[in-house]
């Protein structure tokens, strides 16, 4: 499984955003990874979550973004953790 270094910047394409539901699929571009993200925030600073999908998952949540709700939650719940592409820090936010 390929890894990110917190020394290197992401460079992320989103390519769907629901506003309504708080989440967005993209991919980044150097690696290749596709992910879901969630905005969270600490009360210091707002920032997202991104969560590793693979390739199947995408295409199926871009195909049909309903399905990733579930996932979604999931993530709110902390019960997808293992898919962080980056480990939060001690101040981990909540999901905005």
């Amino acid at each position: 499984m390929q890894k990110i270094s917190q020394e290197e910047q992401m460079r992320l394409q989103d390519r769907y955003v629901s506003i309504e539901h708080r989440f967005s699929l993209g991919e980044e571009l150097g690696s290749q990874i596709f992910y879901l993200s969630i905005p969270v925030s600490n009360g210091i600073v707002d920032y997202e979550e991104f969560y590793r999908l693979d390739r199947s998952e995408f295409q199926t949540f871009l195909a049909d973004p309903e399905q990733a709700r579930s996932l979604v939650e999931r993530c709110h719940l902390r019960d997808e953790d293992e898919r962080l592409i980056q480990k939060p820090g001690w101040n981990r936010g909540i999901p905005a």
